[in-house]
């Protein structure tokens, strides 16, 4: 109960660090996003949603331009990502629920199994990339390619 009074007492400031790291976390994500003007100035026939979004036909999008290891690393490197950020917020769920466990010892072991989940799932998740990026540097090497954008 005394935790609920906790969160209760600080939840604007709960609220404000949370807006904060989503706004960290998501600025990047969202710039990315946003549709680049091309090179050349408009294209001529481009049509553009009333939101600012052009037509796919006429879109930068590079779906099936990159060769089949360019893609795949692309696929890998986000598949790790998002792996990545799960892995994380299960530490930060654990920590979070071992600081308000108030002396509990089941909810402190609870906790430490869910710190304890997510290292490992981090370190699977660091394995795995090291071995996808050991294959595709080799495959690159055996096969010729030279310039490789598809490092992991």
């Amino acid at each position: 109960m005394r935790h609920v009074n906790l969160l209760r007492k600080y939840n604007k400031a709960f609220g404000i660090i949370v807006a904060i790291v989503l706004t960290v976390v998501l600025a990047p994500v969202i710039a990315s996003a946003q549709a680049q003007p091309p090179a050349g100035g408009a294209v001529s026939g481009s049509e553009t949603d009333p939101i600012g979004i052009d037509r796919i036909d006429n879109s930068t999008l590079a779906l099936g331009k990159n060769s089949l290891p360019e893609t795949v690393a692309s696929i890998i490197n986000v598949a790790l990502s998002l792996l990545g950020i799960i892995a994380v917020v299960i530490v930060l769920a654990g920590g979070f629920k071992w600081m308000t466990a108030g002396g509990s010892e089941e909810k402190t072991a609870e906790a430490r199994k869910l710190i304890f989940a997510g290292v490992i799932g981090l370190a699977i998740i660091m394995s795995a990339w090291a071995i996808a990026r050991f294959v595709l540097v080799n495959l690159a090497v055996k096969t010729g390619v030279t310039g490789a954008d598809y490092e992991i």
